[in-house]
Parts: structure tokens; sequence; C-alpha cells
């Protein structure tokens, strides 16, 4: 004769913990239903009355019993698989990001923008993929943060290491966003680093296009600018998703490197870190002045410069945009101390609430590295 099908001897604090789950009914209707099974089960009700008070098979009711004796309330939450597995791989997507990122001319295409028909094609032509449809396309740029947007200005780079340049910063890009492992030497952290400004003490209007609205006011004029100006050095940690800035009055290579040194304070001097930058010429080591080469290779850093105007690569310029936005716009500072204090508070306000719906939005628009 069979064994009969009971679940195991249960003490007093699992009974309590079942009757709460049968009683308040929250979370999964699925949990719910075989914590009633178990619980049935240890009053010493058969199997086949509790198949037929919870509206289930015999089979059923039994397959829950013995995965709670065997895994205990962790088999009472289900787990779902999430659908349909991914269709490309991790190296597939990056491929087809970087393809849809780059201009068909690149690639000796005759046309001067992207459609999803001519880069579905052209990914299939290559070998990228065996298959891919429209709509499946569109979905997988969607979820890449890639969107085909009309240029108005552009500025062709004919920096003559541009390749090689772009290449490097893209590969720390994706050391950063975990698609690529770093290998022995290359760094751990990366930091996306620019100055913002100058800085001045000028009205600065807001942006609103709704026709209802009154006109704004006339703004001050600024004929003159007795306090000078000021800069910003600001710094993204891609790990982190930290913002960090000081104001200096000037931009030049002694600001840069302490600026580079606080950086350096962060992670221990065995981590090493890059620091994408533009070309601007104080972040360069030069014939005339190595300070920057001789800062960076004894403190375990690398300075990765974006090819010549080719400044949209760093992200720390969609940083930028949203600084603007939410910090400046619609300002008129008396002096540089309160607008310093303004952009500050505003730094500390985006640290704290990085996944911010409405500044995500902002920084996405901007963002096209």
């Amino acid at each position: 004769m069979a064994e009969r099908v009971q679940v195991r001897e249960i003490d007093d604090d699992e009974s309590r913990r079942l009757l709460r789950i049968n009683r308040r009914g929250i979370g999964s209707v699925v949990t719910w239903r075989r914590a009633q099974m178990v619980l049935l089960s240890a009053q010493g009700m058969p199997l086949a009355k509790i198949a037929e008070v919870s509206f289930s098979s015999d089979d059923r009711v039994r397959d829950v019993i013995h995965n709670f004796n065997t895994d205990g309330f962790d088999s009472l939450y289900p787990k779902y698989k999430g659908g349909r597995p991914r269709t490309f791989t991790l190296p597939e997507r990056r491929e087809i990001k970087k393809i849809a990122k780059s201009k068909p001319t690149e690639h000796d295409l005759p046309f001067s923008t992207w459609s999803l028909s001519k880069l579905a094609d052209f990914l299939v032509a290559e070998g990228v993929v065996d298959d891919i449809s429209h709509e499946g396309l569109r979905i997988l740029l969607r979820k890449e943060g890639v969107s085909f947007q009309r240029l108005k200005t552009w500025k062709t780079s004919r920096d003559p290491d541009y390749a090689a340049k772009k290449a490097r910063v893209e590969h720390l890009y994706a050391i950063a966003d975990g698609e690529v492992r770093p290998e022995d030497g290359e760094p751990e952290v990366i930091f996306c680093m620019d100055e913002f400004g100058p800085l001045n003490l000028m009205p600065h209007p807001g942006k609103h296009k709704d026709p209802d609205r009154e006109p704004r006011r006339r703004r001050r004029a600024t004929y003159n600018r007795y306090g000078g100006v000021r800069h910003l050095f600001a710094a993204l940690d891609l790990e982190k998703d930290k913002l960090y800035g000081h104001i200096k009055p000037v931009k030049r290579r002694t600001q840069f490197l302490e600026f580079c040194r606080y950086l350096r304070t962060f992670y221990p001097d065995k981590v090493r870190i890059a620091i994408v930058c533009d070309n601007f010429s104080p972040h360069l080591t030069t014939k005339r002045c190595q300070r920057v080469g001789t800062w960076a290779a004894a403190n375990n850093v690398e300075i990765a410069c974006t090819p010549t105007n080719s400044s949209w690569l760093n992200r720390i310029e969609a940083q930028f945009t949203a600084l603007r936005y939410f910090a400046l716009e619609g300002t008129d500072h008396a002096a540089h101390k309160e607008q310093g204090s303004m952009i500050r508070r505003y730094i500390t306000w985006r640290n704290r609430h990085a996944d911010d719906r409405h500044l995500r939005a902002v920084v996405g628009r901007a963002n096209v590295a």
C-alpha cells in the first residue's frame, strides 16, 4: 500500500506563519493557495479532500506538499522565469548598439542616416545577427538608449587619432556599464570630467512654449562683469552614479590637477581609475608641461581624452544640461556666492535623487554616448 502523502511535522512558529499568510491574503494568490494546502495537510486532512477544497488536482497538491517538505517556505513563493528568454546575447547587443550609433558612411553605405529597415538589413548582411524584425530592433534600441535624431549642427572631427580615441572611450564606458570585465592593468573605476562655465552673474531665462502664459518680464541688462566669472569643475562617477563639483575662479592646469587629486581620494591607490575628459590644453601633457602625465603615472590614473570636436562623447555633458535646466534657468543671482550655493545644493539633491524620473528624462534626451 502506498504511503500517505502528508506534510512533515511543523512547529509553532511555522504554523503561525502559515496562518498569517492564509488570514491576511497578501502577496501572490499562488503563495496563498500553496500555504492553504500545506496548512490543511498539517491539520490531518487527506490529499483528495485538500484538492477538493482548494479547487485543484491531486497531483498538484502532492507536488506542493513534497516541495514544502524539501524546501520549506521558499517553495510557497512562485519563481517566475520572466517570459521568453533574450533572443540576442550581450556581445550581439553591444555590436548592434555600436553600429546604430555610427554613421552609414563609415561602413561605405551610400546614405547619410540609418532607418530601421536599413539597419536591420545591414546587421543581417554583416552576419551580426541571423535575423531581426523591425519591431524587435526598435525595442532593442530603446532598451539600449539609442534613438535616431535629426542633426541641426555638427562639427566633424578631423583628429587623426579619432577612431582610436573614440574606441578607447567606448571601451571604458563598457567597463563602467558592466558589459566588459577589465583586464589586468585596465581601470576599474571611470570618471567623466569637464568644466562648466563661465558662470556669469546674469539673468537666465526659463523656457516655456505655452501660448496661454503671460510673456516674461524683460531681463535685467548686464553690461559689466565687476565680479568676474567662475568655472565649475565637475566629474561623474559612472559606477556610483554620483556627481562631484568644485567651483574655481579660473580653469588652468593647476586647478585641473587639484580636482583630479580630489577624485583620486575616493578610491584606494591600488584601484586604477580613468578620467575621461576633452582635449582642452590644461588636460594634456605637452613638451613644455608634463605635470598631468607625471601625476597620472604616479597615482595609477589614466587620462583618456575624447577626439577633437567630439566632447559629445563625454557623458558629463548631459549632466550639465540637467544642471542648467534644474538649477540655473529662471534665476538672477546677485553674487557668485549665491550662485555657487545653488549649484552645490543641486549636486547634493541630484546624488540623493539619481533615479528621479524627471531628471533621468532630461539626462536621457541630452545623452548621446
